[in-house]
């Protein structure tokens, strides 16, 4: 049988009614306790790391995740995180960049409903976590509905329903029923060999989301509260307005004041491409760090990781760019 370590974070999962609504109070112990057919896939050791919404998720946080794997995972085969679903997506994304290149699987699920609730999702999503982190999967995955997903490829997209995550431009990395497992062939290459571990990150990064009228003097509040770097939903491809209300010389401005700035669809598929139109050329032009198919969440959290490493524009730009988790598609061209 192989070692399992659990780690609960608390959220939903772990929830129970209380005066103020749903709160997580469950402990690692409770949660395992509500599925004893899981001591016949692998034998487990339980941790409390944390018990939280996963709403107060904060960067802090995921150090002490990625510091706990990091630490245990050379006494493990594998790691299974129960975690909120507000965030989760979020704190995969991170741990995939902090915890470098992995040869054994950490999995982060949850639910939608609680474990002590009649017809949750939980047994299934814990049952299918374990099964994952038994098998010769490696990497960070968010395991829902009876998906394999790449960490930095989920996203939550429904707020009820209990398939809630999707696989962003990228296929699933398989599929499990009824605790066996079907991968998508040729979906599990080595993670680059010099991505190592690395925790550091900077919690000043601004996500921005265009409409229609935006003002520009945004920019200028955004510069004011000392954020190093901004990731800009822009519409369609990626575009941002030049014309009337034009955004395009405040960014030219931020970035000459050494602030990195990223530009990214607001559309969750297909991912953006600023050289089509006129409105992602000119922003292009101004040295822009393209978005390309990365989730919001992963173009958040890699770009805090980035600046935690360097707040050197290029240097910056040079890590958007890479390739590390299988978290973008970046053209040939």
């Amino acid at each position: 049988m192989k070692n399992i370590l659990f780690i609960n974070t608390g959220g939903t999962i772990s929830s129970s009614h209380q005066e103020h609504g749903l709160t997580p109070t469950q402990s690692a112990d409770n949660i395992l306790e509500q599925i004893p057919q899981l001591r016949t896939i692998c034998h487990i050791d339980a941790h409390d790391l944390m018990s939280m919404d996963s709403t107060n998720t904060q960067p802090e946080d995921w150090v002490l995740m990625a510091r706990l794997v990091r630490d245990s995972l050379p006494k493990y085969d594998g790691i299974v995180i129960a975690h909120g679903t507000d965030t989760m997506a979020y704190t995969a994304s991170a741990l995939s960049f902090m915890l470098g290149a992995l040869d054994k699987p950490v999995v982060l699920t949850g639910s939608q409903v609680s474990i002590l609730a009649e017809n949750s999702d939980s047994q299934r999503n814990i049952i299918d976590s374990f099964v994952t982190a038994c098998s010769e999967a490696a990497g960070v995955f968010v395991v829902f509905n009876g998906k394999i997903i790449n960490g930095p490829r989920s996203s939550k997209i429904r707020t009820r329903s209990y398939n809630a995550f999707e696989s962003i431009n990228y296929p699933y990395i398989g599929l499990v029923e009824q605790g066996t497992i079907d991968f998508t062939e040729g979906l599990l290459p080595a993670a680059p060999m010099d991505h190592v571990y690395n925790e550091s990150y900077s919690a000043g990064v601004f996500l921005l989301r265009l409409i229609p009228g935006t003002n520009p003097g945004i920019f200028d509040a955004i510069q004011a509260l000392g954020y190093q770097g901004i990731v800009i939903e822009g519409f369609g491809m990626g575009g941002v307005p030049f014309k009337e209300r034009s955004l395009i010389d405040k960014i030219e401005q931020l970035m000459k004041a050494g602030i990195s700035i990223a530009v990214t669809t607001q559309c969750p598929y297909e991912g953006g491409d600023l050289t089509i139109y006129e409105v992602g050329q000119k922003v292009l032009e101004k040295g822009v760090i393209p978005g390309y198919d990365m989730t919001t969440e992963a173009l958040v959290t890699k770009m805090m990781w980035a600046l935690g490493q360097s707040t050197d524009s290029k240097e910056v730009a040079r890590i958007m760019a890479t390739n590390y988790a299988n978290e973008v598609t970046i053209p040939n061209s």
